[in-house]
């Protein structure tokens, strides 16, 4: 609450200073209203009047020739079909000057975004006049151009440096997830699939349908609730089978008794070192249905016993085929993928617990679990529990595992979820990829896509302020 309120605390010392400069301001600072370099003009900076005058002259230019006419046709996203035409003249098919949806609503998204930068730009530029108007009156030195770019080279370097980071995430993170926003209110799929086709503004119709609000897409609400009811419990088990494995195998390579430690921490790096969809392709094959992990079970007779007491119909265990057997395997497999990971980290934070407390521990007679439990565990807690917060965030995106071991192998047998293009061993994100990829049903991936941002944002905010916070590593210090 306290970053929040010094959040909006700033936000409202910005604006109160934009109006001071507006009220108390000299002719330059007002004309700097309308014109970007007036200001500058005024104070004799002439290059940065040029600059601003120039990048005021841009953004006008691009609101006139693209912003304006794509603005127009937001409200409805186009309204003239694509069609061919017999052009009498050429005596050829031509295209009519036809919309495209997508493009109407790309180009509106990126001018609402330049919009909000010039309106920053706009009133930061009058802050900053009327600061060098308050200068000059005080007989402050006013830089000239070349004393403004040996600041930014020294004094505030941190702003150049942050600059293409920043635009970076603008153009490649913000812009598509509010084009994501938008596309999850219309009714953009392969039957409304541009140029060819137009697509509408439905409004909360998607929201409805995923929750189950009846109609043709009934379905989508019943494979959604199963959908993340999975993805959530495979997200606590892959999290914590991986982040236990992990200190428990640290603590075992670095045991008073364990031979041969490097030979071990080698290994784990080579698990590590092979890419992950190789592991995982292999692993799927030996656990296949005529794979051979079923050849070796049959062998051995496990397969009829499971038959004779009904966990199983065929004459081979459904290791990725069936429900449940599924889930559980996916979290077994997830385990030897995870805990070398987990192993390495935990391994650097146990050499580093003070060995003074687990000496005094000694003395004081605890013992072995009493030392993990209220000294070891604690410290590596405190140092890796952001990284906990993180790896559950992580696996609910897990896309890997999830598409490696069951694509093309599992079919779902549930009526229900294939209307939906869903799979019981699907994660939401998982499923958000197959309605995009192979069904181009591109308003419900987006929905989706929010209802994952939604449940990763809420929960990193509650761990890291709750959890996170709390871990006591001050307490190691």
């Amino acid at each position: 609450m306290n970053k929040l309120k010094s959040g909006f605390g700033a936000i409202g010392r910005f604006f109160a200073d934009f109006g001071h400069a507006i009220a108390d301001g000299d002719i330059f600072v007002k004309l700097s209203l309308v014109w970007f370099g007036a200001g500058y003009l005024g104070r004799k900076q002439y290059i940065k009047a040029i600059i601003m005058t120039a990048l005021e002259a841009l953004i006008i230019a691009y609101t006139v020739l693209v912003g304006i006419p794509y603005i127009s046709d937001f409200g409805t996203l186009g309204t003239v079909q694509q069609e061919s035409v017999f052009n009498p003249v050429t005596m050829k098919n031509e295209f009519n000057d036809y919309d495209n949806s997508f493009m109407i609503l790309l180009f509106s998204v990126i001018t609402l975004v330049v919009w909000a930068f010039t309106i920053y730009i706009w009133m930061y530029n009058v802050k900053n006049v009327y600061r060098l108007q308050k200068d000059q009156e005080h007989g402050k030195h006013v830089n000239n151009f070349r004393e403004d770019l040996n600041d930014y080279i020294n004094q505030k370097f941190y702003i150049v440096l942050l600059a293409l980071p920043i635009a970076g995430v603008v153009i490649f993170t913000v812009v598509p997830l509010i084009i994501m926003i938008f596309v999850a209110f219309t009714n953009y799929d392969q039957n409304h699939m541009p140029p060819s086709a137009l697509f509408d503004w439905v409004g909360l119709d998607n929201f409805i349908n995923l929750f189950g609000g009846g109609g043709m897409t009934v379905s989508f609400g019943y494979a959604f609730v199963r959908v993340l009811g999975w993805t959530l419990v495979w997200s606590f088990f892959a999290t914590l089978t991986t982040y236990f494995g992990g200190i428990l195998m640290a603590l075992l390579v670095n045991g008073k008794t364990t031979m041969w430690k490097p030979m071990w921490r080698v290994l784990f790096m080579i698990t590590i070192a092979v890419p992950q969809f190789v592991s995982l392709l292999l692993v799927r094959n030996f656990f296949a249905d005529n794979g051979i992990m079923n050849t070796i079970l049959q062998n051995i007779g496990l397969t009829g016993f499971l038959q004779d007491i009904g966990l199983i119909s065929g004459n081979y265990i459904p290791f990725l085929t069936a429900p449940g057997w599924a889930h559980v395997m996916i979290i077994i497999i997830n385990i030897w993928i995870g805990v070398p990971y987990q192993m390495l980290i935990a391994n650097g934070v146990l050499m580093n617990i003070p060995s003074e407390q687990l000496e005094s521990a000694s003395i004081d007679g605890a013992n072995s679990w009493q030392t993990f439990w209220n000294i070891t565990m604690p410290y590596v807690f405190s140092v890796t529990g952001p990284a906990l917060v993180t790896d559950f965030v992580k696996n609910i995106n897990n896309f890997n595992v999830i598409y490696l071991l069951t694509s093309n192998v599992y079919t779902t047998t549930d009526q229900a979820m294939a209307n939906s293009q869903a799979k019981e061993t699907d994660l939401l994100v998982t499923w958000l990829f197959t309605l995009t990829q192979d069904y181009y049903n591109y308003k419900m991936a987006a929905t989706i896509g929010i209802v994952i941002f939604v449940i990763c944002a809420v929960f990193t905010l509650v761990a890291f302020n709750r959890v996170v916070a709390r871990t006591g590593e001050g307490d190691f210090a």
